[in-house]
């Protein structure tokens, strides 16, 4: 059985980080800045530049995301953290709509993005990462989580490449309660770490 841990991406796993993101799907792409800047701001970055603004971030800490490790290789990812670091999510308006949070409240953080290579996929590495980013804003003093999946059997298929978000029943699963619909394949889902 495959040895599975999880570490907080911090500057000396910048590597890992890299390793995770580019296995598949638009990490190598992205590089995990989706949420961090505004549209015009992502699409007039190249990837090498998004990729500095992620080691930026890494380097400034505190680690905006978690690397899952498979018998030590960095096999996934996924960013968590205050909810007003990601930008985008409050622009979103099927997001905004959804929350019944106030939107400038650094207690309510969020799971916004996974990352899982190739290669590990169907190991239950989300059910993993999602498990320890619960914990690490728990840590990191957080009063509520919340994400905003996908319902996979709902409308039309999504690739592997559209499930970034996650997926509902990972965080059904998790004890995430959903909050809205604001798309049939889309949900608002919120866990009360306080409880």
């Amino acid at each position: 059985m495959a040895k599975i841990t999880v570490e907080p991406a911090t500057p000396d796993r910048f590597a890992d980080a890299e390793h995770a993101l580019t296995g598949g799907g638009d990490g190598r792409s992205c590089q995990c800045q989706w949420w961090t800047i505004t549209n015009a701001e992502f699409n007039s970055t190249s990837q090498s530049e998004r990729e500095q603004l992620l080691r930026d971030e890494v380097d400034a800490g505190p680690p905006p995301a978690l690397i899952a490790y498979v018998d030590g290789e960095p096999a996934g990812w996924v960013r968590v953290g205050p909810r007003t670091r990601q930008v985008r999510l409050g622009r979103t308006r099927n997001i905004t709509a959804g929350s019944t949070e106030p939107w400038e409240d650094d207690t309510v953080w969020a799971v916004s993005c996974f990352v899982v290579r190739k290669e590990h996929r169907g190991q239950g590495l989300n059910d993993v990462l999602l498990e320890a980013a619960v914990d690490f804003a728990r840590k990191g003093g957080a009063r509520v989580v919340e994400a905003y999946p996908y319902d996979p059997h709902v409308g039309p298929k999504k690739s592997s490449n559209d499930l970034f978000h996650g997926v509902v029943s990972t965080f059904r699963n998790a004890g995430f309660r959903e909050v809205a619909r604001p798309r049939p394949d889309l949900a608002v889902v919120s866990l009360d770490l306080k409880r």
